[in-house]
């Protein structure tokens, strides 16, 4: 997924993660989307400084419907 698909999802109430359900992508009550570890409670910026660059590659990012993962 792109950033704009990811900010899209997110906006449209659709549930987001990095590579596995532990790592869902979410906005926070300042507008900043993260990564965050459900395990540790720890969280990154979605995004690199730039606002652009992706911390993660774009095939890793999914939609999780309940069912299965797009």
């Amino acid at each position: 997924m792109t950033l704009p698909e990811i900010k899209q999802a997110i906006g449209e109430g659709k549930k987001v993660y990095y590579q596995n359900l532990a790592y869902p992508v979410v906005k926070d009550s300042e507008g900043q989307y993260l990564i965050k570890c459900t395990l540790t409670n720890y969280c990154i910026l979605l995004t690199w400084r730039d606002g652009i660059t992706l911390n993660g590659k774009e095939t890793n990012f999914f939609i999780y419907t309940g069912e299965s993962a797009k």
